[in-house]
């Protein structure tokens, strides 16, 4: 299936509040800005620690009843683990045979410029992401 990890997903009240302490805890830097997806309904923020590969992306609900905001209202946290493909159909096909559930079909996210997500889910695994492989300097 050809998957590398992209980023893990923390799901927040306060997105700004929340980078910053990512930043100054762990050393994090900005890979972004703040970034809002309708589609997704969230606000998110990519940081990265120099020399990793992989991302850690902040996601703040767009507004109270957007699908994130009842997470975040449990506390939030770890909400994903996003990973790269270089066919989505694929991948999610692949995916469903082996038991998981694709929940939310490939669309455009305007965090990847427009490459397609996907969102599965399986038993005992975290909710899990799907992004279209971009070039290699892009997010």
């Amino acid at each position: 299936m050809d998957l590398n990890i992209h980023h893990t997903g923390v799901a927040v009240r306060d997105l700004a509040a929340a980078a910053e302490k990512y930043i100054a805890y762990f050393g994090y830097r900005k890979r972004t800005g703040i970034i809002h997806d309708p589609i997704q309904e969230a606000y998110v923020q990519f940081l990265h620690l120099p020399g990793d590969s992989g991302y850690l992306e902040v996601v703040q609900p767009d507004r109270p009843e957007a699908k994130l905001s009842q997470v975040v209202a449990k506390g939030g946290g770890l909400h994903h683990i996003c990973y790269s493909v270089a066919d989505i159909e694929t991948a999610c096909n692949e995916l469903s045979a082996r038991g998981m559930y694709v929940i939310a079909s490939p669309a455009p996210a305007v965090a990847f410029g427009n490459r397609r997500i996907a969102w599965l889910i399986g038993k005992n695994v975290c909710l899990t992401e799907l992004v279209e492989r971009g070039e290699p300097d892009e997010l």
